[in-house]
């Protein structure tokens, strides 16, 4: 099995599904989006679910002055970046009739697992929920994910992208918040030059920007993600034996460069079984970006075809180890003194060799992938992410 954001699928009927979508792929073009809204429009209709457990609609929003729609999302690190200019936004003007209100715009199902490794969250409703309560958004956090109807009539090109209407709601401003993502960059800041603009009663210098993040999700490109994933369980799966030196050197973590996750676990453990596609799930995060993910299988040296197995039904193309000894006493010593033998057992180590996280038990992936992201980004700066993050 493996997971696809949460939801596990059997790869083999994945691998039926795709060969479909190949076939239709070889005929049908992906379909074509609208272009940008034209200054001078009104605003369009919409009716979409709040994280908060309200539905909105521009009836909402009747009583502000003016309304700043942007589309923005979890799992884009732009528009991580500006999340907090977002906030200052939304403080800053609402007291001067500014209403702000955040759409995310992309098909969780779009989004490949190797497009966040950026991110603690995907782009599901339920994780929006969380990345609105983890950031304390001060603004309403709505979902055109599934239908994407009301990104299509705005236009919106990326995450993040604003919008700006007048008190007759017609559009006024379109474009980026300012200039770099990197706030102490930004030397120009459209945004709020439109907004200051227009409550002093005049017309915008500037009307509409450039703008720059990631790409619309939209759901036409599931099959590509599905494809992906079917080329993912094609890969081959491997084991090794780990003596003693050997599992003390990867504790020690002193020559790779990478951040390294280790999972120790059993095919006899139920806690490692049950969340063990999880596991697999943080690789195809984070494999990009300078990142291991080691998983050791505290058995015997002779349970190795069973281990074996097990690798290759869960589609674990990761670096995979089992006890080369038959003293596991001998072999938790060398690996971790601080380990009493408990399964499953993680750690998660930094390229200096220091323990970012530890979990004896059951893994908290939310958490430990808040290790992760700000680890990685001290390693591999986001900045300089390889060009094929973004589709």
């Amino acid at each position: 099995m493996i997971l696809l954001h949460g939801v596990k699928h059997p790869i083999r009927s994945l691998l039926v599904a795709c060969a479909s979508l190949w076939a239709a792929a070889l005929t049908v073009s992906a379909a074509a989006h609208s272009p940008v809204l034209p200054i001078g429009s009104p605003l369009p209709d919409f009716k979409l679910p709040g994280v908060d457990g309200k539905t909105y609609t521009p009836a909402d929003f009747a009583a502000a002055k003016f309304l700043l729609v942007v589309f923005t999302c979890n799992h884009c690190p732009t528009a991580q970046a500006y999340e907090e200019r977002i906030k200052q936004i939304a403080a800053d003007y609402k007291p001067k009739g500014v209403a702000v209100v955040a759409i995310n715009p992309n098909s969780a199902a779009a989004v490949r697992f190797d497009e966040m490794g950026y991110t603690d969250l995907g782009d599901t409703f339920a994780e929006m929920k969380i990345r609105a309560e983890h950031k304390q958004f001060n603004f309403p956090y709505l979902d055109d994910g599934i239908g994407q109807e009301v990104v299509e009539k705005f236009g919106a090109l990326v995450t993040p992208h604003v919008f700006i209407f007048d008190q007759a709601r017609q559009l006024r401003f379109q474009g980026r918040i300012d200039n770099s993502e990197r706030e102490d960059l930004a030397k120009q800041h459209d945004t709020r030059d439109a907004l200051d603009a227009l409550l002093a009663g005049r017309e915008p210098a500037v009307t509409g920007t450039r703008v720059f993040g990631c790409s619309i999700k939209w759901k036409d490109k599931i099959p590509d993600n599905e494809r992906w994933m079917a080329k993912v369980a094609a890969e081959p799966v491997k084991l090794a034996k780990a003596d003693a030196a050997a599992l003390k050197a990867l504790r020690a973590n002193a020559d790779s460069g990478k951040l390294r996750l280790i999972n120790m676990w059993a095919t006899f453990c139920g806690p490692c079984i049950s969340e063990f596609d999880e596991l697999i799930e943080q690789n195809l995060r984070f494999r990009q970006r300078g990142f291991e993910l080691v998983t050791v299988a505290a058995e015997f040296p002779d349970q190795e075809p069973k281990v074996l197995k097990f690798l290759q039904d869960h589609h674990a193309s990761t670096r995979n180890l089992i006890f080369g000894d038959t003293d596991k006493y001998a072999l938790i010593e060398a690996f971790d003194k601080d380990w009493n033998g408990e399964l499953p057992y993680t750690l998660l180590i930094g390229a200096d060799g220091k323990v970012l996280y530890r979990e004896s038990g059951s893994i908290d992936f939310l958490a430990i992938r808040r290790a992760i992201v700000p680890a990685l980004d001290q390693l591999t700066p986001w900045q300089n992410k390889n060009k094929s993050y973004d589709r």
